[in-house]
């Protein structure tokens, strides 16, 4: 289950957005940056931001929106690393429910983000390093039921 993964995806510390005290707090995603980044995003699209939710307890990342003429794009940016994910609709955990990054998700990489794809969310656990994955980040994840890179990252744990 530890291994470095197929995916090229390697899960760093505060990928689960659980950590050990000891180990000191998590790193956090600048809020500041993602803003600005989707309002580049919203101009980029021909839209407007739409709601934004900023992350609370127990969930793993922001929530915000793009809304132009095709509707709305649901955004999730994690909380601890600078990735970002697209969505159909505003959900508290996602498992494979990914969209494809919409043209306009550029503006996000060229701000310093991670756009995922949906093909690297969905992928299988077995796929994606984990050795620094705790054995109670594991446990969570098990009880939890989560197969995927995707659900790992964008969760409520609680």
């Amino acid at each position: 289950m530890a291994h470095e993964g197929s995916t090229g995806f390697t899960l760093p510390r505060g990928a689960t957005g659980f950590f050990i005290p000891k180990d000191g707090p998590l790193p956090e995603t600048d809020l500041r940056a993602f803003r600005t980044a989707l309002y580049a995003a919203a101009r980029a699209a021909e839209g407007r931001v739409g709601e934004i939710e900023g992350q609370e307890h127990p969930l793993t990342f922001h929530t915000a929106s793009v809304v132009n003429r095709t509707g709305e794009s649901v955004i999730l940016c994690h909380a601890h690393h600078p990735w970002i994910a697209f969505a159909q609709e505003r959900r508290n955990w996602y498992a494979e429910e990914f969209l494809s990054p919409p043209p306009w998700a550029s503006t996000f990489a060229e701000a310093g983000f991670v756009v995922l794809s949906s093909e690297q969310l969905a992928a299988p656990l077995s796929d994606v390093g984990t050795s620094v994955l705790s054995k109670s980040e594991w446990r969570q994840i098990r009880y939890y039921g989560i197969t995927t890179l995707g659900g790992t990252l964008f969760n409520a744990w609680d």
